[in-house]
């Protein structure tokens, strides 16, 4: 080949290259733009189970891009890396039990395939959460008044439990807490702990988690007191792990705790409710912004809403800034997207994730205008593909 005929050929060499770099770039930042959404639902109205879309984090927009039969995903859980989805099968002994199901996920498809399911030893399990090695799942069950431990099988199956943890008692409101209901079986941020908040005995109680074995053991610290009737349902840390925040269901009221050396101190608690309100607030979540400036409570009965708050970068502390009506009925678990842009509501009544867009500087939310339209949403998890 002489120098005419290679000149063109390495012009048009150099071209191709240049041309599969540029959209090597494109597709990357395709790829930081879009996550998949993955929604835990209530299959007794529209919803077959759980559902999985493609959400663009400069848009706010979702698709649609497959389903999983299952019954009443209520909660769920994904993996570290993001390869295998858990949901709890919230039903009773006459529906089958309460089951905990196993899922891979396909980051190029964006479907989910079953891999196993196991039960969990009690009834409605409400809760599943995965420990940061990727190795342990800890499920809740709320009629049950128990937690159980499982292991994740190499290929991302779940083994049988390893223990299983019943509680005792009752609280003061005869009709909601007549015996215990664990609702949530939260990680610690050191991941040594599995806190589980017991709605019906208005108790944490801690536990250490044992990684060779799965067994569970009360820890140093083993109940914190919640005040009584107040019904503590969900618990999360703020980003740095200094604080942890409870939100009452029964109350309507938020507890701050300072966490270090491996305990919980209450520091304050504050109403979820606008000054004055004093009925039922069925509150349901709770969630901390990801650059920790911010903390947000869903109220459902009469009031629909998501509480905004202040929080004190040093304290910890919190300061009601206002509320945001969820523009649905019945909102249940909410979250951030990976990019931290955006708040979506699960409106569990109305058939609708609404998607908010969040102010750094305010905390303020603002509808975007964008809808998912879901049967009976309850629960928003997310994946990176």
């Amino acid at each position: 080949m002489d120098h005419k005929t290679i000149f063109p050929y390495l012009v048009g060499m150099k071209s191709a290259i240049l041309f599969i770099g540029f959209m090597s770039v494109i597709m990357s930042l395709k790829a930081q733009q879009e996550y998949y959404l993955i929604s835990g639902t209530y299959t007794s109205g529209k919803s077959k189970g759980i559902y999985v879309h493609r959400f663009n984090t400069v848009t706010g927009k979702a698709q649609e891009v497959s389903y999983a039969e299952i019954s009443n995903p209520s909660y769920l859980c994904t993996s570290p890396d993001g390869k295998f989805v858990y949901a709890v099968q919230e039903n009773g002994n006459g529906e089958g039990g309460g089951q905990v199901a196993a899922f891979s996920f396909d980051k190029i498809t964006g479907k989910l395939e079953h891999l196993n399911t196991q039960p969990t030893g009690g009834e409605h399990p409400c809760y599943v959460a995965i420990d940061q090695t990727g190795k342990w799942v800890a499920v809740a069950n709320y009629s049950g008044g128990n937690l159980s431990v499982f292991p994740v099988n190499a290929d991302g199956s779940l083994g049988v439990a390893t223990d299983t943890k019943q509680h005792s008692g009752s609280g003061a409101d005869k009709e909601r807490q007549e015996k215990p209901h664990v609702h949530s079986t939260v990680v610690s941020p050191d991941n040594k702990k599995i806190f589980a908040s017991d709605l019906g005995i208005d108790k944490i109680m801690g536990y250490d988690l044992d990684f060779a074995t799965g067994k569970l053991t009360l820890s140093s610290q083993s109940s914190v007191d919640v005040t009584p009737g107040g019904g503590p349902r969900h618990l999360t840390f703020d980003p740095k792990g200094k604080f942890g925040y409870l939100i009452e269901e029964l109350s309507g009221h938020i507890t701050v705790y300072k966490w270090k050396s491996g305990k919980l101190k209450e520091i304050q608690r504050v109403s979820s409710l606008a000054p004055g309100q004093k009925e039922f607030a069925g509150s349901a979540d709770i969630r901390v912004s990801p650059d920790g400036r911010y903390l947000y409570a869903s109220n459902r009965a009469n009031y629909n809403n998501i509480a905004i708050f202040r929080i004190d970068p040093k304290k910890g502390t919190l300061s009601l800034r206002g509320h945001q009506p969820t523009l649905g009925d019945g909102p249940r678990n909410f979250n951030f997207d990976p990019s931290g842009k955006f708040l979506l509501v699960a409106n569990q009544n109305s058939d609708e994730i609404v998607v908010f867009s969040y102010n750094a500087g305010t905390g303020a939310l603002t509808d975007t205008g964008n809808r998912i339209t879901v049967g009976k949403p309850v629960c928003i998890g997310w994946i990176q593909p």
